[in-house]
Parts: structure tokens; C-alpha cells; sequence
């Protein structure tokens, strides 16, 4: 692998904007590669669109800023106008390059990855290109006929040239030692340090369906000694069933705490909530969002095929299915166990600096 000196200064432009799926595994790679080379000049290309104004700039990173430039999945009057904003989108990715005299694009999809991949093209610098979901969208799938340097998150992902690597996380999330954390994290949300802990969460923004099921099945749970974590969302509301041993909040800055406080989780199966229960060993119900050709499926189910999860549709959620299925898992310390090794098994927790070290080394050929 590249040394650390070999390469002095890297300047390196990501692109990975627009969703928070996008975007973290873009800074989680850009933190990796300056602990690897600290001079490196790390400019992240975003949009007006999305999270990029917010998320990007509070992890410490330039942004410029590009039109954005969403590409339909289907054949549709949209598709008629994307050339026109993909031209000018170029156009103003390729002055971000030129100004910062870009050695390498380092991508991750979303709204301002293509005009990246294209303006880097034109240029003849290097692109690489990391693919967190298990179906890979329309940039990243226009981006592997471009370069060789394709990285995914599992072995599943159909790209071409593609190297399985996992998803770059935070090292907070992925030097978490659960078990030494655990007392700590229960105490900071007013639980129980004993008995098992369910942590029920439906991503940033919640899920109405997780947070049905759980709360209905509250009676079920409190009976059998089990408490539970609910992250509802900011945009609902549930009232706790009970007061000991139930609580409830909109929202978790850091899910650190909330994975070492639980035993079990059960929440959608996005591609970095996957990775994270994975790294950190919480076995999973998975509910998929039932969207978009069913993504968050695929996402979910190389964990569960190695036994370190359940998988549970969104129609077939409610209170019966927790009481009658997860239930026995949550009161089976040895199950529980025995799947956090399995999950764990399935993870990847080193892929952001795998990732960094594969930059470098295309920079490294590049000036040779």
C-alpha cells in the first residue's frame, strides 16, 4: 500500500451530496484519507437541493456549490431536460476542478456526482467511484464505464470492475465496544442497566410503521422484562406506554450511544444503517421501506442470509409479528449472541481507510 509521504498534498474533489446516505460516507472517506495524509486539500462538491449545505460544512470540509442535476431512473418528460442542466452542471464542476487543480473525483452518487464524473473525464483525471446501496444509481452505473476504480459496499452490487470494500463509517461508530459502553449508554437515556434493551428507530426521519408496531406491542414487551429505546422522528409522536422502562425521543445526534444502550434493533435497512449494526455487532429486524424497487431489501439481506438479522416486510409489521417473532429473540441472551457475531461477520469496518489508501495510490500513479 502507499505510504503516507509518497504521496505529499493529494488534492482530492468528492462528490456525494444531496441525501444524508450520500453525503456521510463521503465525509467518513475524507476524514480517513487526512488522518492518512493530513495535508491533504479535500474540496466536496454539493448542491442547494439537499443536506449538503448543512451536513458538509459541519464536519469541516469546503463546499462549492453546482446545479443540480437529478437523472430519472425511467424514460420521462425529464429526461427530455436534463441535457441542457447536465451541460451547465459540467461546466461549473469542471471550474471547481480547474481552480483547485484536482488531481483526483472521488465519488459516491447522488445529484452532483455525474457532473463530477464528467467534467473529471473530460480532464483526464482519475475517478473512483464508491457505491454504498445494493443497487446502484443512474451516475454511478454512467461512472463504471469511465474508470476501472470501483468500490461497493457488499459483493452483490452489480458494477462493473467493482471491489467489495463495505461503507466508510465513523470511526466513533466503528471503534464502539459495546459491552465496556453499555451501563453508560443505558444510564444516558434513563434505562435500566439490566434485562435485554429493544432499540427502535426508523432513520432520521422516522417511520410510522416501526413506531406502531413497537409502541402496540408494548404490553408484550414490558411483560417479558423488555425495555425499549424509541427514536420516533422528529415529525411524530408517541406517548410512552409505560414510565419505567419505556422511553421515547424525537431524535439521537449520536447513534453511538443508542446502539451500545441496546441488545436488539429494529429499524429500516438503509445502506449505512446496515453497515453500522453490522461494525458494531447489533443484531437486526430489518423493515425495508417499501420503495424504490425494493433497495433497502437488497441492503439488508447479505446480513441476514449470514444469520445476523431478521427480515420483516413493512405490510407484515404490526404488534403480533414483535410479540410472536422478535420477542423470543430479545428474551435468548445466547440467540442474541450468536447473531451479533454473525453481523458482525458481515461488516466491514475498515473501508474508509481501504478507500483513502486506493485514492492515494491512483494519485500516486497519476503524477508518475
Amino acid at each position: 500500500m502507499t505510504s503516507q509521504r509518497t504521496v505529499p498534498e493529494p488534492r482530492v474533489v468528492v462528490a456525494g451530496g444531496h441525501s444524508a446516505g450520500h453525503i456521510e460516507p463521503t465525509m467518513n472517506f475524507a476524514d480517513a484519507l487526512c488522518r492518512l495524509e493530513p495535508t491533504a486539500r479535500i474540496t466536496a462538491l454539493g448542491t442547494v437541493r439537499g443536506l449538503d449545505t448543512t451536513l458538509i460544512p459541519a464536519r469541516g470540509y469546503p463546499l462549492e456549490l453546482i446545479p443540480p442535476v437529478p437523472l430519472p431512473r425511467t424514460l420521462n418528460p425529464a429526461l427530455l431536460r436534463t441535457p441542457g442542466k447536465l451541460r451547465d452542471s459540467v461546466r461549473a464542476a469542471g471550474a471547481v476542478l480547474d481552480r483547485v487543480r484536482a488531481e483526483v473525483v472521488v465519488g459516491f452518487g447522488g445529484y452532483v456526482a455525474a457532473p463530477a464524473y464528467l467534467a473529471a473525464h473530460r480532464r483526464g483525471l482519475p475517478i473512483v467511484i464508491h457505491e454504498a446501496n445494493a443497487q446502484p444509481g443512474v451516475a454511478n452505473r454512467l461512472a463504471a464505464r469511465l474508470t476501472t476504480r470501483v468500490f461497493t459496499a457488499t459483493a452483490d452490487v452489480r458494477l462493473a470492475h467493482a471491489t467489495a470494500i463495505g461503507i466508510p463509517l465513523r470511526p466513533a461508530i466503528t471503534g464502539l465496544d459495546r459491552p465496556a459502553q453499555r451501563d453508560a449508554a443505558r444510564r444516558r437515556f434513563g434505562l435500566r442497566p439490566d434485562g435485554p434493551v429493544l432499540l427502535a428507530t426508523g432513520g432520521s426521519q422516522g417511520a410510522r410503521a416501526i413506531n406502531v408496531a413497537v409502541s402496540g406491542a408494548a404490553p408484550a414487551l414490558r411483560a417479558a422484562g423488555v425495555q425499549v429505546l424509541h427514536i420516533t422522528g422528529p415529525q411524530h409522536t408517541v406517548e410512552p406506554p409505560y414510565a419505567d422502562g419505556y422511553v421515547v425521543v424525537p431524535y439521537v445526534e449520536e447513534m453511538a450511544h443508542a446502539y451500545a444502550a441496546a441488545d436488539v434493533a429494529i429499524c429500516r435497512s438503509g445502506a449505512m444503517t446496515c453497515a453500522e449494526l453490522s461494525a458494531v455487532g447489533l443484531p437486526a429486524a430489518y423493515v425495508p421501506l417499501p420503495l424504490r424497487g425494493g433497495e433497502q431489501r437488497h441492503n439488508a439481506e447479505p446480513i441476514v442470509a449470514a444469520g445476523g438479522a431478521l427480515l420483516v416486510d413493512n405490510a407484515d409489521l404490526d404488534p403480533a409479528w414483535i410479540e410472536t417473532t422478535l420477542l423470543p429473540v430479545l428474551t435468548d441472551p445466547a440467540r442474541i449472541a450468536a447473531m451479533s457475531g454473525r453481523a458482525v461477520a458481515a461488516g466491514a469496518p475498515d473501508a474508509d481507510v481501504v478507500l483513502a489508501r486506493h485514492v492515494l495510490t491512483a494519485i500516486a500513479e497519476r503524477r508518475r
